[in-house]
């Protein structure tokens, strides 16, 4: 210790031996001096043990911070581990239920419960899935299905590019891609998507994605295909030809392109090829071509959604039964009150037997609203007028959830 830093306890020490010095009158000013000399002796020895304690516990200290770090990288449960994977994991989901007063079926339906889950393994490289129940109870016997509809892992090969492997949505149509409740007008999602596309549609394989110029990108997708019945009420019908990647036919696979714009903010253009040689997987060698084509346009209070989609099936059995061509459009202006309130008019068109002579198309009109209780809790209600070759009227009511 320096001897500034000894002053005041030798100042202490002074005056404490101030009388005993005093005392002493016999003593000489050599024997005092002698005196202070050895207390300054033993304070410093006391000063340097204290020194040596500090250094001893500051070492213990570091090697104890060490270990912590070892542990906290190694992800064996220290707090700053733990959140770190917390960032890391994604969860959300998104649900609705249905109320249908119509001519065909008066029913109330818990539709859709959904749960999202994802985890981003590095920045460039993440994992994303959805699970689904549809119609609240599924099993042997029952009217629900329990189904994976995404599970895939995708990587940036760079900032404007990526490819994603495993069970993913289609990149078709507007719906198809993002169809939680609170995003869309109608209780029930509108028929030329769900009849024609067909969504919700999901495949298994490989995509990538390249993004360029301002707003533009290009998805490209080779996927397991569709296996349409041949025979009986249903042959040839595009929804009832999805496998789910469930134990899914594999000889003939689809190849899919679609091109979209986003140039301009609360605007969407784009369109859909994909080509597949035999959408009955060996059985009778029909190939088949979609062509889609869409907008989606929300400038302030006013919005639009604007699509046609058509199938062209070569071969003549599904001639035979007028499904060679199938074909649909809907036009949907609508209009935001204010940030909770908007209204919609839809007209749809849509047939499956479009190669038919007879007159099998459908039309339909829907008109309603929609409140959105906060952003992302939405309730619906809507009337619906169905005419052409078959009727169908009523109204329907809904509520639908998404989060986070």
């Amino acid at each position: 210790m320096k001897l500034r830093a000894l002053l005041p306890a030798a100042l202490a020490a002074t005056l404490l031996a101030g009388p005993t010095l005093a005392a002493d009158s016999s003593a000489s000013v050599e024997e005092r001096l002698a005196r202070l000399e050895r207390m300054f002796e033993k304070l410093a020895s006391e000063n340097e043990n204290l020194r040596q304690e500090n250094a001893e516990l500051k070492a213990r200290q570091e090697a104890t911070d060490e270990k912590l770090e070892v542990v906290a990288d190694a992800g064996l449960g220290s707090l700053g581990a733990a959140d770190a994977a917390e960032k890391k994991l994604h969860f959300g989901g998104y649900g609705e239920m249905h109320y249908n007063n119509l001519d065909s079926k008066e029913e109330i339906d818990f539709h859709r419960f959904v749960t999202y889950l994802g985890y981003d393994f590095t920045e460039k490289t993440r994992f994303f899935s959805e699970l689904e129940v549809e119609h609240s109870i599924a099993g042997d016997g029952k009217v629900g299905e329990l189904e994976v509809e995404q599970a895939y892992l995708e990587h940036d090969l760079s900032d404007d590019s990526s490819l994603k492997f495993g069970l993913f949505l289609v990149p078709v149509g507007i719906l198809n891609e993002t169809h939680e409740p609170p995003t869309f007008y109608g209780v029930e999602r509108n028929p030329v998507e769900k009849d024609i596309i067909p969504a919700t549609w999901w495949e298994g394989g490989v995509g990538f994605t390249q993004r360029f110029g301002e707003g533009w990108s290009l998805d490209l997708a080779i996927t397991s295909g569709l296996e349409t019945p041949i025979e009986g009420g249903n042959a040839f019908k595009i929804r009832d030809g999805r496998q789910k990647v469930g134990k899914a036919s594999a000889e003939n696979f689809a190849f899919t392109s679609r091109l979209k714009w986003t140039g301009i903010p609360g605007v969407e253009v784009g369109g859909t090829v994909q080509y597949q040689d035999d959408i009955t997987q060996g059985a009778l060698g029909v190939d088949a071509t979609l062509i889609e084509v869409h907008t989606a346009i929300q400038k302030g209070a006013f919005g639009l959604r604007a699509l046609y989609a058509r199938w062209d099936l070569d071969g003549a059995e599904p001639a035979a039964v007028g499904r060679d061509e199938q074909e649909g459009f809907y036009l949907e202006p609508s209009f935001k009150f204010s940030d909770r309130f908007g209204a919609f008019v839809r007209y749809s068109e849509w047939d499956n037997n479009a190669g038919s002579d007879l007159d099998t198309s459908k039309e339909q009109v829907d008109i309603g609203f929609n409140f959105w209780l906060l952003p992302n809790i939405v309730l619906k209600a809507d009337y619906m007028d169905q005419g052409g070759s078959v009727d169908d009227n009523g109204f329907n009511l809904g509520i639908g959830y998404s989060y986070p």
